[in-house]
């Protein structure tokens, strides 16, 4: 499948989180969502990532918006990263790739699994992306900047 843009309605997926929960999209519904995915737990870059997500978690809440990570690790590595690192939101795994693959989420660079973010509004239309691997940061002020927009109405193009 293509990678999913803006004006894409977001395809339903299934995971389970690290509390051994299955977690769907359309249990979000009504709710803007934030889906970012990630190569792997514990990696320098990944952490960065998913710290500066916590550290400006309650900027996305208050905005009316939900945060999830996603990655091919499993249940138990994302509960180990989640409270190794006080993350506020839930981390799916992804281990067969299957909710990549519906996103258009590829590897990188041969044998990296891409890091890929898709803002969502609360219909689950995509109104934002955002793709690099090497600037971790730079999903977080992405995510943030549509969010905003969202939150005043103005669409992100």
């Amino acid at each position: 499948m293509t990678k999913l843009k803006v004006d894409d309605q977001a395809p339903d997926f299934s995971g389970i989180d690290q509390n051994g929960r299955n977690i769907s999209l359309s249990q979000f519904n009504g709710k803007p969502l934030v889906l970012f995915f990630y190569p792997k737990d514990d990696s320098k870059s990944c952490t960065n990532e998913a710290c500066e997500f916590r550290d400006k978690y309650s900027s996305f809440v208050n905005a009316g918006a939900d945060v999830i990570g996603i990655s091919n690790d499993d249940p138990e590595s994302h509960a180990n990263f989640i409270s190794k690192n006080s993350l506020p939101y839930t981390l799916i795994s992804d281990k067969d790739g299957e909710i990549a693959k519906k996103y258009g989420v590829h590897k990188e660079l041969l044998f990296f699994p891409g890091r890929t973010t898709f803002i969502l509004n609360k219909e689950h239309k995509i109104i934002g992306t955002h793709s690099s691997l090497i600037n971790a940061s730079s999903h977080i002020q992405e995510s943030l900047k549509a969010i905003d927009h969202l939150k005043g109405g103005t669409p992100v193009h």
